[in-house]
């Protein structure tokens, strides 16, 4: 029971870890083209340059990330990386030109290629018991992005750019702080018997080869999305924020529930949806539509983005077996080798005028043909298209011997000894629907709602206080940016605890008795 306790404490550590690192680093891959072209003056090539560094950077170390988490304390070397990425934050907060900028992006690939391949190879530990880690992982780092982008929008014209690097710098010492105090033992050097890395390119090659077409086009496309909302529609921060974290709120809700559409529906399935479904959002994207329509598409790439990413992260730990660590460095090589051909294409293209027509429209190419190539790799790999169920767990009890055991042992065989019947063991209950993930979501919208209605800019505020407005007001159009944004996540919390507690109820009502 001890050790049990220990195990969920730990997990829960490592999700708080990646909430409080990838909010700030969604923040910053939001804000770096911004802040890059609107405070240095650079041009879109040097945006593309800035950006591919630290893809780059973190590309070539993460195979000895890898190794390093094969070998020592995955926890306290995710917690090394997450103090890079503080030292990148406040590098990017002190730059005034393009060349301490580039130091920053530097520092930044390699502590994101120690964090990440440690925290998720961490994770990738609690897979056998637990088919959703990585879901609820990925729906932890959405958690924490939503935070961080609404505090960074909320707070950027009182701080400026540097002020919220400063912030975000903060956030990664607190991430650090979890993970170096999670008391953990030494990781031990991996049995001779596990794959090492090139063994295990080469049985995950096929699947690799379609990570990086994927990245190619998801990492150019989000870029591409930025530079033209800014410079194509001539939006600023807050509008472009409006297109993208409805989005994010997509990532904090659907990740648990999409789990359970895995596991019915199978691997290959979802997977493949999901990318001919970014493939529908690229070709969109291609024409340029109204932003309003680009933030509807955006959620369907969210949503997409939500069921496919802890589908691969699952497959790889599958496929790696104890070698954790090198197989996770192995699928962020693969898409941060996509990233660094995507955004620094992307910046070339968006620099000839038209041409990020042509990229949208290849990206779309890409991602219809990864669609078609998923199935085909997971084959090759050798898992399984189901999620695996967890392993039992051995339970040992005394076997009571019975007077009727005895009697049937001692019978002649040539008499039918008294059949005894052993008690119908019942089928195994579904795991019975909790309230914890909605319980989260219920307080991170709370304290959200409490900080913009200090600020005078909460939307269930003002619809219960400073009303009564028009209909127009409810449906159509609140007035600022950030009441039309907190109309959306009203929509979005009223459906997710209809959906939470309707799961709970119905389960009891099944269950009665």
């Amino acid at each position: 029971m001890a050790q049990a306790v220990t195990e969920a404490r730990h997990t829960k550590s490592q999700q708080l870890a990646a909430a409080l690192t990838k909010g700030p680093v969604e923040v910053l891959d939001f804000l770096l083209p911004l802040w890059a072209g609107a405070a240095l003056g650079l041009s879109p090539t040097l945006v593309g340059t800035l950006t591919a560094a630290e893809t780059l950077v973190s590309f070539l170390i993460r195979p000895l990330a890898g190794v390093l988490a094969d070998r020592y304390d995955r926890a306290r070397l995710a917690a090394l990386g997450a103090l890079g990425y503080a030292a990148s934050f406040a590098l990017f907060a002190l730059a005034t030109g393009f060349g301490l900028a580039l130091v920053a992006a530097v520092v930044g690939g390699a502590g994101g290629a120690l964090f990440w391949v440690a925290l998720r190879a961490k994770v990738g530990e609690d897979l056998p018991n637990d088919s959703g880690a990585f879901s609820k992982l990925f729906a932890a780092e959405g958690v924490g992005t939503l935070i961080a982008m609404v505090a960074a929008i909320s707070l950027v014209a009182q701080i400026d750019y540097p002020g919220v690097f400063w912030l975000c710098a903060a956030a990664c010492v607190a991430a650090a702080v979890v993970l170096a105090t999670q008391k953990s033992p030494g990781r031990p050097a991996v049995d001779s018997a596990s794959p090492r890395l090139r063994e295990l390119g080469g049985r995950m090659y096929p699947l690799l080869g379609v990570i990086v077409i994927t990245a190619i086009a998801e990492a150019g496309v989000a870029l591409l999305l930025l530079m033209h909302l800014q410079r194509g529609h001539n939006l600023q921060l807050g509008a472009i924020a409006t297109v993208f974290l409805p989005g994010f709120i997509v990532y904090s809700v659907l990740p648990d529930y999409l789990h359970g559409v895995v596991t019915r529906l199978g691997r290959t399935r979802v997977v493949t949806v999901a990318l001919l479904l970014s493939a529908v959002f690229a070709v969109g994207l291609s024409f340029a539509p109204h932003p309003v329509v680009l933030a509807g598409m955006w959620i369907l790439s969210a949503a997409a983005f939500a069921a496919a990413i802890p589908v691969e992260q699952s497959i790889v730990a599958e496929a790696a077996g104890g070698s954790l660590g090198r197989g996770m460095a192995i699928y962020e090589s693969a898409t941060l080798l996509g990233a660094t051909i995507g955004t620094f294409g992307a910046g070339l293209l968006y620099d000839q005028g038209t041409g990020w027509q042509i990229a949208c429209v290849v990206a779309a190419v890409l991602l219809a043909a990864a669609a078609l190539l998923m199935r085909g790799a997971i084959q090759r790999i050798g898992v399984s298209d189901r999620v695996p169920a967890p392993e039992p767990a051995a339970v040992s009890e005394p076997v009571a011997v019975t007077e009727s055991a005895v009697v049937a042992e001692a019978a002649p065989a040539t008499e039918a000894a008294p059949e005894t019947v052993a008690p119908e063991a019942k089928p195994d209950k579904p795991d019975a629907p909790e309230l914890n993930v909605w319980a989260g979501h219920a307080v991170i919208f709370v304290v959200a709602q409490v900080v913009l209605a200090i600020i005078g800019y909460s939307w269930p505020y003002e619809a219960i206080f400073n009303g009564p407005h028009p209909a127009e007001w409810y449906w159509n159009s609140s007035g600022h940016l950030l009441l039309n944004l907190g109309r959306i996540w009203c929509a979005v919390f009223v459906v997710d605890t209809i959906w939470s507690v309707g799961r709970v109820l119905v389960y009891r009502l099944r269950n009665r008795g």
